[in-house]
């Protein structure tokens, strides 16, 4: 938990002092402009590749396969359009970062040693696989005899 505070106090001074050097090379309203364009230019970045990562995984689902790397990477950009959309130079180049596929996908080999997904077994001409023995079922029964459903009778 100590990392989440530490981030959560380093992160806005990198910040603060980031727009300071550059609010004093190129002025406050350039700054003011330029965080806006990188939050603009972000999200439609972000919305293409959304909607590329969103393509890959129904052809993967087509396939029959389980698009485990999809997931990991619609989380990656969920991530990177907070970044983005956060004001500041720090978390713009961390979003722009999480846009690249090549960073994506590094960053899912490092949490792909990590991670374990767990999905129904595909069966590729028929979705998921026919229950096997010792598979686990979960549901709802009602009990639907006459004798406890008739309420015409007066209890005693």
């Amino acid at each position: 938990m100590p990392i989440f505070f530490l981030l959560f106090i380093i992160v806005p001074l990198l910040e603060i002092a980031l727009f300071i050097q550059v609010g004093d090379l190129i002025g406050v309203m350039p700054t003011v402009a330029l965080v806006i364009l990188t939050a603009v230019f972000g999200v439609l970045l972000l919305r293409w590749q959304g909607l590329a990562t969103l393509m890959r995984a129904r052809n993967r689902m087509q396939q029959g396969q389980m698009p485990a790397q999809e997931m990991v990477e619609g989380i990656m950009l969920a991530f990177a359009g907070a970044m983005l959309l956060t004001p500041g130079f720090f978390t713009d180049t961390v979003g722009f970062l999480l846009l690249l596929p090549p960073c994506r996908k590094a960053l899912f080999g490092a949490l792909g040693r990590r991670i374990v997904v767990q999905g129904a077994h595909m069966n590729s001409q028929s979705g998921p696989r026919s229950p096997g023995p010792g598979d686990v079922y979960d549901g709802e029964f009602r009990r639907t005899d006459d004798s406890q459903n008739d309420h015409s009778l007066p209890k005693k």
